[in-house]
């Protein structure tokens, strides 16, 4: 990230992360993102509207959906948990490790007028069928793509680092909420198997079964403001 005015998390910057989570969960078009590089120049960056310049927590929960825990059944998958990741009443918890958010003015022509990431390192999910275990780990939610990328391993080998595994959409998503111990929480966006994650898990348990835009669930990221 560019080297700009920075202010401290406080209540206004979670204000900041609903607006910036709103865009990451629209379609491209919808956010008026159609890169995650930048319109304009360095010369020309304009200086933000607000910033959290580090995000300290503290997790995203994606309430798994009923239709893709049966999917994953009919396919003879197992689900599990990675590292610190938890499952809590059907949805899958993953601490947040790190990242930002620059929020620009949408008024302007400057684009993606939201930028930045939000890292979920040393946790994910696997899924099992027989002696194969894939892992998903390592996430990085895109808010100026609208994307989530992660890790892939099989049978405990790295396959690709970061590669794009869901698409997320904002067509439910809520108000943004105040919860308990200074946090906010956003939710309702959903998030989908993209294209490339199809065609991974698919060559990997050979099947044609795993679709692209399958509903995985609803998410719900929380994070500290002070």
């Amino acid at each position: 990230m560019r080297n700009i005015a920075k202010t401290s998390i406080s209540l206004a910057a979670a204000g900041l992360l609903a607006f910036s989570l709103a865009a990451c969960s629209t379609t491209s078009e919808d956010s008026g993102s159609t890169s995650s590089s930048p319109s304009s120049s360095a010369e020309t960056t304009p200086t933000p509207v607000a910033s959290i310049p580090e995000l300290t927590g503290v997790d995203t929960a994606v309430l798994l959906d009923a239709d893709f825990a049966a999917a994953l059944t009919s396919l003879g998958l197992t689900p599990g948990t990675v590292g610190t990741a938890t499952l809590v009443d059907g949805s899958l918890i993953f601490p947040i490790t790190g990242g930002n958010v620059d929020y620009y003015d949408p008024n302007e022509s400057y684009r993606p007028y939201v930028q930045g990431t939000i890292e979920h390192e040393g946790s994910g999910f696997s899924l099992t069928a027989g002696d194969t275990v894939v892992e998903l780990t390592n996430f990085t939610i895109d808010p100026g793509t609208s994307k989530l990328y992660g890790d892939v391993a099989v049978n405990g080998t790295v396959a690709v680092e970061q590669a794009l595994l869901f698409d997320l959409h904002g067509g439910t998503l809520k108000p943004l909420q105040t919860g308990p111990n200074d946090t906010a929480i956003l939710e309702g966006t959903t998030v989908h198997i993209s294209e490339d994650a199809a065609g991974l898990l698919n060559d990997t348990f050979k099947t044609d079964a795993v679709k692209a835009g399958l509903l995985v669930g609803i998410a719900k990221i929380t994070v500290n403001t002070k």
